[in-house]
């Protein structure tokens, strides 16, 4: 296996706001990396920072393999739904034989009323049970189960990323372009209010993003216009999760000018795990 022709020690997969604060860290602190987004948005949103280089695109499992040989440290900082790339990035790290840990990002505690569900399925068959017009804010990669509630078309809004390709996906699950919001994120607790308000909704969906996604936002805007929340729960953590200030002082030092506090203050989260709800029944928080 040839390493690339550079091949900086610290490797960050940034797909999500962890791994751009991850980035900036390592730019500000003086440390080389090689931080990875998906797509090519995902690598503007990094921007360009000094000593850090970006690659923007999907990698096999050959293409990651290659990319990871010469790494000391890879930092896997995906969304905490992104379950299928963190599998490929740890196999691909104990294949090369390096240190795979990862940013564990704080749940909100969720309030009484909200419905916990263990998947999109299960929000969406708890939907075809309960009327009302719902606003989903769950993403473009599984509208599929949305799509078997019988009148979703004129009941449900999808709430997407700005991207050609999100909408697309939108429109050809059968949603109409008036029930399709693109915008990035975050999003305040007023605009999540006012779009509530708009679309006329009794429930918002939502994954369990914590506080970095947003999730306070969007349960403060739902109390205030008196929708409920369905909340999917997020996969369990594995063992490599970490609170950043720690990781990094064993692994860089602990000079001041390598502290991060806005990630120092993370806490490991605390949640119920999607693998201990029962797939089809959803838990109403008393």
């Amino acid at each position: 296996m040839t390493a690339p022709a550079s091949v900086p020690a610290l490797r960050i997969f940034a797909g999500a706001t962890e791994g751009r604060l991850l980035c900036e860290w390592a730019s500000g602190a003086g440390i080389p990396a090689r931080a990875y987004a998906a797509t090519e948005y995902g690598g503007e949103l990094l921007g360009e920072l000094p000593g850090i280089e970006v690659h923007a695109g999907r990698l096999d499992d050959a293409d990651m393999e290659r990319e990871l040989s010469g790494a000391r440290i890879v930092v896997d900082a995906t969304h905490p739904f992104a379950t299928l790339a963190s599998g490929n990035i740890r196999a691909a790290s104990l294949t090369v034989g390096c240190t795979m840990p990862a940013p564990a990002r704080p749940a909100e505690a969720l309030p009484k009323g909200v419905v916990s569900v263990a998947s999109i399925a299960c929000a969406a068959r708890f939907l075809s049970e309960n009327p009302g017009r719902a606003l989903l804010t769950t993403g473009s990669k599984e509208l599929a189960p949305y799509t078997r509630v019988a009148d979703f078309a004129e009941r449900f809004f999808v709430r997407v990323l700005p991207l050609p390709g999100a909408i697309t996906k939108c429109i050809d699950a059968g949603f109409s372009p008036s029930h399709v919001i693109g915008m990035q994120g975050p999003f305040t607790r007023e605009l999540n209010e006012a779009m509530l308000r708009q679309v006329g909704a009794q429930w918002l969906v939502t994954k369990d993003s914590g506080t970095v996604g947003g999730t306070a936002e969007k349960l403060a805007a739902a109390r205030d216009v008196g929708a409920r929340c369905i909340v999917v729960t997020r996969p369990a953590e594995g063992s490599g999760a970490f609170r950043f200030g720690k990781w990094k002082t064993r692994s860089y030092g602990s000079s001041r000018a390598r502290r991060s506090p806005r990630l120092r203050a993370l806490p490991p989260a605390r949640r119920i795990a999607s693998s201990k709800l029962d797939p089809y029944k959803p838990v109403i928080r008393q």
